[in-house]
């Protein structure tokens, strides 16, 4: 069944765009050409969905701006749970916002991440896409498969990028949670207290995941979560607006 779904034609289409950047690329990049491609195929993908990103964006700056007033209404009714319920569904109406609506723009980017996924881990729909390589190790080796000089280097360099870029990530999430602003958490009580310590550790599992998957999905990895670190540097600034409410 899945061969006929449009995930699988979703992936065969990507393939197809990959090799192509990559024929486009030989003569400038030799034998690098499938794993430059690899990078500007997804860095076009992070462009697509870029407007979900910001819509994202933001819903958490709503809430951060809602933060105080949700908090007061916490306190106020926290004998009240049906009471609370009704005033936060009024103050968000009124604002325009909506706690949960953060979610949606990173539950519609999921499909995308699944066809890249299955066309750089699995090789799926890239015609002789994990063959190729990179620095003389194939796109298609995994740690696992045995190392050498150039394994070494190669995911070498690739696993301090991206163990620095998580370490971003998991330090710009420490801070969110800290606001409030993380979409769909809470802001109080046992349940933000433990996502305040379980959020900081979710981007490290994108180094765990680079150990087991093939060289290609690791540089997808890392293109990806370098993008998502220039979004959050970027997207995610403080404003002047932001910096006087703190003050």
């Amino acid at each position: 069944m899945l061969a006929f779904s449009p995930v699988h034609d979703a992936v065969g289409a990507a393939g197809a765009a990959v090799s192509w950047l990559s024929d486009a690329l030989t003569p400038l990049s030799g034998g690098a050409a499938t794993a430059v491609a690899i990078v500007l195929f997804t860095v076009a993908v992070r462009l697509l969905i870029s407007p979900l990103t910001l819509a994202q964006v933001r819903g958490e700056r709503r809430r951060a701006a809602l933060a105080p007033e949700v908090r007061e209404l916490q306190r106020r009714y926290a004998d009240d749970p049906a009471r609370l319920q009704s005033e936060l569904f009024g103050l968000y109406r009124r604002a325009g916002a909506n706690p949960v609506a953060g979610c949606l723009p990173a539950l519609l980017q999921a499909p995308f991440f699944l066809v890249m996924y299955r066309l750089f881990a699995t090789g799926e729909g890239g015609s002789g896409l994990l063959d190729e390589r990179l620095a003389g190790v194939p796109l298609g080796w995994h740690l696992g498969d045995g190392l050498s000089g150039p394994v070494v280097l190669v995911f070498g360099v690739l696993l301090a990028a991206l163990l620095g870029l998580a370490w971003l990530q998991s330090r710009r999430a420490r801070q969110a949670a800290a606001t409030g602003t993380v979409a769909g958490a809470p802001t109080e009580g046992p349940g933000a207290a433990t996502l305040g310590r379980l959020i900081p550790l979710l981007p490290f599992t994108t180094v765990l995941v680079a150990l087991v998957v093939p060289l290609a999905a690791v540089l997808y990895l890392v293109t990806t979560t370098g993008w998502t670190a220039l979004e959050q540097l970027v997207l995610r600034r403080p404003r002047p607006a932001d910096i006087g409410v703190r003050r």
